[in-house]
């Protein structure tokens, strides 16, 4: 079915098949140690909060019927939801992850975004509710007006918040005992996240089923046609192509109808939450290899809520 449950792994057999990834990645391009130095502390903290978020997550009562009836209108399941978070718990590690960014080089960027949050003149609350809430207007406004970085504050936050988004992704789809709601997901048929609303950081393919992984919640789903995930463009506009002969396990799907590309690459395994961002990395050739012919990630996708 399009969902595609993806179990939480435990830490230290996750973190050794990240070590050897992080391990080639460095082997074949030095350049990125700091990168991945980074990656590495940083994902060491959001498994940190993962680890012990369990117990904070929300109590919900959002009933299958009605999440069934939103996925059949195409809008995800967290969208217009207000879910409460756990802001007391998620402040220590918001604080830690700008320290961290601080020194693997945003520097006083990131500083100044800690001290804001410190301060008080940005809410740590509204921050992290409009990073759960996929809102990148509002928190790029914000921090316009504060004199910060707007997409190093969207990043900030959405490490911090990102455990909570993939518990309850897992909560509310993988977990459900309604034959209705699996219906629904066994239905969805978008490029767009079923739970959050995110587009895709990657497409992992494994023994040729391409599976499209959420840039946010790493929830992975796959669609019944292989079309260009944003405008659904099937024809000669759509062109998927290895950039380097060498690595044909790296694909890059480019759209001439919206000038949007998606990168593919083929796994052994799909990858466990919070490692589909070592697959981003692992793929940064792409990223530069479809910007130089003019394509680009397109923004968060909005949607209207109907009650």
């Amino acid at each position: 079915m399009p969902y595609v449950p993806v179990p939480p792994h435990p830490p230290e057999p996750l973190l050794v098949g990240a070590e050897g990834r992080w391990a080639a990645i460095v082997s074949a391009h030095p350049d990125l140690r700091p990168a991945v130095n980074l990656q590495r502390t940083l994902l060491m903290l959001v498994l940190e909060v993962n680890r012990t978020i369990s117990g904070g997550l929300p109590r919900l009562s959002l009933p299958p019927k009605y999440l069934a009836a939103k996925l059949a209108r195409g809008v995800p399941i967290f969208t217009g939801e207000p879910i409460p978070l756990p802001i007391a718990f998620l402040k220590t590690p918001l604080s830690r992850i700008c320290d961290e960014l601080a020194v693997g080089g945003a520097g006083e960027s990131a500083d100044h975004i800690r001290q804001a949050l410190e301060n008080g003149s940005m809410d740590a609350g509204s921050l992290l509710s409009a990073s759960f809430s996929r809102d990148q207007d509002a928190i790029r406004t914000g921090a316009s007006h504060r004199g910060l970085s707007p997409d190093l504050t969207w990043l900030v936050a959405e490490l911090a918040v990102s455990s909570v988004a993939n518990a309850l992704q897992h909560m509310l789809c993988g977990a459900t005992g309604s034959d209705e709601l699996r219906h629904a997901l066994a239905a969805w048929n978008h490029g767009y996240c079923l739970a959050c609303g995110s587009w895709p950081a990657v497409a992992e393919v494994v023994a040729g089923h391409r599976t499209l992984r959420c840039s946010f919640c790493a929830a992975a789903w796959e669609l019944t046609t292989y079309v260009c995930i944003y405008c659904g463009e099937h024809g000669e506009a759509f062109v998927i192509a290895a950039p380097d002969a060498t690595r044909e396990d790296l694909r890059l799907e480019m759209c001439g109808s919206c000038g949007s590309y998606l990168k593919t690459l083929d796994v052994p395994e799909l990858s466990p939450f919070p490692l589909v961002t070592v697959g981003d990395l692992e793929t940064m050739e792409l990223d530069a290899a479809a910007m130089e012919q003019g394509y680009a990630r397109p923004p968060m996708k909005e949607f209207v809520m109907r009650r």
